[in-house]
């Protein structure tokens, strides 16, 4: 038998590079290179290059499992199904459908998300949310609020015309990296690069200009450099008169922000706040990328409208290598929030709260009781399973025991509820607390869309079959559905994404028949449309079609040092590492490379505590302790220390004080102190 090759979607982040899946007699024997992609053009990180050792996991679930006391025994498909349509009705009818939470998968595809939230609000729950709520949530209201839609505003090659390119709160080299190549494309072009993070990253080696300030600072920095571009005449006046509402309020709201004051909160010279702020403004075509670094904040929201306005005021949106791109950090967290697996919104941002939303999908659904209102986020749900708010969760493709901050109070809200089923391909620690786990297929052995962070539709074939009984999420989905009474008659992805066309306008037009590879950028509203690379180039979709410039005053983090945590906690990614882990610790290849959890403290820090490179050390917050071995290094800033929050430990030490608006733990910043262990 001859090798066939798939083309597939890279199962991490959210560049969406496409690869194809070399087969023979049914197995996968290797990757190769997709040169053909717009995006990746054949390049792999080092997680992509492994994507394949998750596949064939010897910790695959291969069977349903029920728990028996702290014991688990395999059961039928039958009564699995039983077993949740029983957990679920039972929480339903006695205590009602918002006692009921739904927490999707950015992991999942386009059709599975939408069948969740499907399923979600049909039984008539209003709960159901994904796991942007722990990343991008502040860029769904943010961006919303400020641009009329909730996107990256240009596709990743479009980098290349960049003249200048200001990153802030992203370590793109070593989370996306493929966009380095483009970065690296601008700047043989001669485009100069900013770059802005608590760390010296292997993304801060790109930048002319590094600007290392103190975790939760970003406001302070934009509205300063905010202050500059408006008080030396660098605003684009034409654009805001044209385009734009909110000027005069910005004006005001900046006026105090001398680069001399955001430079005593941020820790970032005057000079080089000037200087940033003249180069972003004066060039031809600027473009700001940011991602988890100023969105896990408390003030989340009103970072990312802080980098929507800068672009604002200097017209640096809606052409050629400008633009607001939000990194996505899952491959599939933009579609899923498209959608609709979000406790405000449903498919296509049509607002939760709105009947006249309930009676469109109500109507299209077959289904006269949709609720109406905002549901429950993914955060606010394990509140109400602590207070016995909610009894019952369905969780698909996550694992918030480990992902959530302050995780040890995740497992016990968890463990507090009546009835939990989980679907995955691992035994994750939150399996490990549920009623019932329903094994699920992986990236390669399903079918369907997924949407990148650059609003690319992708269509991923399937090259394998499932291991064991597990099953497409798809699949599992429909068999809950019709068990509980519902008619949810989808034969394969395929029909699941023409409801979809149906009903969410930007995808109208990218239909199955339609993706080749590359796919299709959104919105594409019609069959005959070829997509829309650029957004905003003729106006935003808001009130008389201009932006709103919504200015923010700095606030400060939710914790703050002291004498008994001296220390600032950051958290975020490395190169071979993804998310809480799951997927990669099952990776041998990349653990390997990073089989510990570390602890990045700065020399000034280390001495004091006599700290040693290598050493086993202690990191403590007012949630719990955790062990790592200490890396003693000049890329953190005396008084920050830095962890990734991949193995199970860093999420004991992380608050979950939220944004107000897009209720996002600060994962970016906790108060700590570390000692070594003797």
């Amino acid at each position: 038998m001859s090798k066939s090759l798939v083309s597939t979607i890279c199962p991490y982040c959210a560049a969406g590079c496409g690869f194809y899946v070399a087969v023979e007699k049914g197995r996968a024997t290797g990757i190769e290179y997709m040169l053909e992609h717009p995006a990746n053009e054949g390049s792999l990180c080092p997680k992509g290059n492994a994507a394949l050792e998750v596949v064939y996991s010897e910790d695959r679930l291969l069977y349903p499992m029920k728990r028996n006391g702290n014991e688990w025994s395999r059961i039928s498909w039958d009564e699995a199904l039983k077993l949740v349509s029983k957990g679920l009705g039972r929480t339903i009818k006695n205590s009602g459908p918002d006692f009921a939470g739904f927490l999707s998968s950015s992991k999942c595809t386009n059709e599975e998300n939408y069948l969740i939230q499907k399923l979600a609000r049909s039984l008539g729950s209003r709960n159901v949310d994904n796991c942007a709520r722990l990343c991008h949530a502040p860029s769904v209201v943010g961006l919303n609020r400020t641009l009329g839609a909730a996107g990256m505003t240009n596709p990743i090659p479009d980098l290349a015309n960049s003249k200048c390119i200001f990153v802030i709160g992203s370590n793109l080299a070593e989370n996306h990296a493929i966009l380095s190549r483009w970065i690296h494309r601008a700047k043989d072009r001669g485009a100069q690069v900013i770059v802005a993070d608590p760390r010296l990253t292997h993304t801060a080696w790109l930048a002319d200009l590094f600007l290392q300030l103190k975790p939760g600072t970003d406001v302070a920095l934009l509205n300063a450099m905010m202050k500059v571009i408006i008080d030396e005449d660098l605003v684009d006046k034409a654009f805001i008169s044209k385009s734009t509402k909110g000027f005069e309020d910005l004006v005001k709201a900046v006026k105090d922000y001398t680069p001399e004051k955001a430079a005593e909160i941020t820790g970032v010279p005057a000079k080089d706040i000037v200087k940033v702020a003249r180069m972003y403004a004066k060039s031809p075509a600027s473009a700001i990328l940011y991602s988890m670094g100023i969105t896990q904040h408390t003030s989340g929201t009103d970072n990312v409208q802080s980098v929507a306005n800068l672009a604002l005021i200097t017209g640096q949106i809606g052409k050629e290598g400008t633009g607001v791109l939000p990194l996505r950090g899952h491959n599939n967290v933009q579609g899923a929030c498209d959608m609709g697996a979000l406790a405000e919104f449903y498919p296509g941002y049509r607002k939760s709260d709105d009947p006249e939303t309930a009676k469109f999908f109500g109507q299209t659904w077959d289904t006269i009781s949709l609720p109406v209102g905002r549901g429950l986020t993914a955060t606010e749900m394990i509140d109400a399973a602590c207070n016995g708010e909610l009894k019952a969760m369905y969780i698909v493709g996550e694992d918030p025991a480990n992902s959530d901050p302050w995780s040890s109070h995740v497992k016990d809200c968890l463990e507090n509820l009546d009835f939990l089923v989980v679907q995955d391909i691992f035994m994750t620690a939150t399996a490990q607390l549920a009623d019932v786990v329903l094994p699920a297929a992986s990236w390669a052995e399903k079918e369907g869309t997924y949407t990148s962070t650059e609003r690319r539709v992708q269509w991923s074939n399937r090259a394998l079959e499932p291991p064991g009984e597990a099953k497409s999420d798809l699949e599992i989905v429909c068999m809950v559905a019709k068990s509980m009474g519902l008619n949810f008659d989808y034969p394969d992805a395929a029909s699941v994404l023409a409801e979809i066309n149906r009903l969410v306008p930007t995808y109208k037009g990218i239909t199955r028949e339609r993706l080749g590879i590359g796919g299709l950028i959104w919105p594409c509203p019609s069959t005959d449309h070829p997509g829309t690379p650029i957004l905003h180039s003729a106006g935003f979709k808001l009130q008389d079609g201009r932006a709103l410039i919504a200015p923010v005053q700095y606030k400060p983090a939710a914790e703050d040092t002291g004498t008994e945590y001296p220390l600032i906690l950051t958290t975020g990614r490395i190169a071979v590492h993804f998310n809480a882990g799951s997927m990669t610790r099952r990776s041998p290849s990349l653990m390997e490379r990073a089989p510990n959890l570390f602890v990045e403290i700065n020399p000034e820090d280390a001495a004091p505590l006599r700290i040693n490179d290598g050493d086993s050390v202690e990191v403590t917050t007012e949630r719990g302790t955790t062990t790592a071995l200490a890396r003693v290094t000049d890329s953190v800033k005396q008084g920050v220390v830095f962890m990734p929050f991949h193995y199970p430990g860093t999420n004991f030490l992380t608050t979950d004080a939220r944004d107000a608006e897009a209720k996002i733990p600060e994962f970016k910043v906790a108060a700590c102190n570390i000692v070594r262990r003797d």
